[in-house]
């Protein structure tokens, strides 16, 4: 009988769990390694550790690993039939951060909140939640009308706008970016974007005429040398750390730009660090690693048992895939500069907890399809 079952076990499925494990095992760790090299000056400075950021971060990829393992245990059906509650909640920690003393602000914007031995993002949580609740009802109507796409895209609107109010323009745009491909995944039509495109364009520009920093920003991207002091100063910092790197880097370890040159050097722009010190090659073999991490998730999608499995992993594969592209589009000087990590390697418990658990859930939906292949083939 044993010998029977394993001849039908979906072997090929198995495989890719242990690639998706391994590939976001791999870039964590590797996100310590470049915390250390690129935030280890910095940490020295102010706060006489030079392992400041890399323990910190070390003791979020443990919590990450036990909130892993416990996604991976999850029942998916009450997860899809209670999503309401994630997104309830996912608001509610959105609206905490302005509660003064709960509320924490740094660099002008009020994104976490405390806890007293640490802080968190609750962005974070709310962009996978909003992601889960329109999977779940996708799962229920599917978005081919607009009538069954106004609750998605009501909740998508209210937690855009709370996470504007912090403000943060980047995970707002993450997160609309990635609703918008969940929405024409689960299908919805071109002539529904275009309905809602001339509102969200308004939306936007109104968002950037009414705070200066925006507007500095945009043109800052068209010319940063016009202001090389100012507001084009950082991503005149990694084109110089991109150009540095060259092909095939000045080595680990070995970035100058990490020196204070560069700001947020082991956070949003720790891509520069990698191009500077491992090069174009490093920097792209980085961004395969990523692409097998989305291959991944569109096999898990494609073999799910239901709907709202399904809709789930490709909920999380985009949100993996849209922030990456961001970020390294970011850093490379291809959209306006905005503050948003690379997932798993960027320094921020949040992202790390957040992200390593949601690929605890990929992992879930692909068990629950081998649970179900495995029984069929028994019976």
């Amino acid at each position: 009988m044993t010998g029977f079952l394993k001849n039908y076990y979906p072997k090929r499925t198995k495989k890719v769990d242990v690639v998706l494990v391994v590939c976001t095992l791999f870039l964590a760790l590797f996100g310590l390694l470049m915390q250390y090299s690129a935030g280890s000056y910095v940490a020295l400075r102010d706060t006489g550790d030079a392992f400041y950021f890399v323990k910190k971060q070390a003791l979020a990829l443990i919590v990450a690993v036990v909130a892993t393992l416990g996604a991976t245990k999850i029942n998916l059906d009450k997860l899809g039939k209670y999503s309401w509650v994630l997104l309830v909640v996912g608001m509610v920690l959105l609206a905490l951060v302005f509660i003064p003393g709960l509320g924490v602000e740094k660099y002008g914007a009020t994104r976490w909140i405390n806890l007293g031995f640490t802080t968190f993002q609750p962005s974070e949580i709310a962009k996978f939640a909003v992601a889960i609740f329109i999977a779940a009802q996708m799962s229920k109507k599917s978005a081919v009308t607009f009538k069954n796409m106004v609750i998605s895209l009501l909740a998508m609107g209210a937690v855009c706008v709370l996470i504007m109010l912090e403000p943060n323009m980047s995970i707002t745009m993450c997160v609309g970016l990635s609703c918008l491909i969940l929405l024409f995944v689960g299908g919805a039509k071109l002539r529904h974007f275009a309905v809602l495109a001339l509102p969200l364009v308004a939306v936007v520009v109104v968002l950037i005429l009414i705070e200066p920093y925006r507007l500095k920003r945009l043109t800052a991207f068209l010319d940063p040398w016009a202001s090389p002091l100012g507001e084009g100063y950082q991503l005149i910092q990694s084109y110089y750390a991109l150009g540095n790197g060259g092909l095939f880097g000045v080595g680990l370890f070995n970035s100058r730009q990490k020196y204070l040159f560069l700001p947020f050097a082991e956070s949003d722009f720790i891509f520069a660090i990698i191009c500077e010190e491992l090069g174009w090659i490093g920097g792209i073999a980085i961004m395969c690693v990523y692409c097998v991490i989305v291959v991944c998730g569109i096999r898990i999608a494609v073999n799910a048992t239901n709907r709202f499995q399904t809709y789930l992993a490709v909920a999380i594969t985009v949100i993996i895939a849209v922030q990456t592209l961001l970020n390294i589009a970011v850093v490379t000087g291809a959209i306006p500069p905005t503050g948003l990590p690379l997932p798993f390697v960027s320094y921020g418990g949040s992202s790390l907890v957040v992200f390593t658990c949601a690929t605890g859930l990929l992992l879930n939906v692909s068990r629950q399809s081998q649970e179900s292949v495995f029984s069929h083939k028994i019976y």
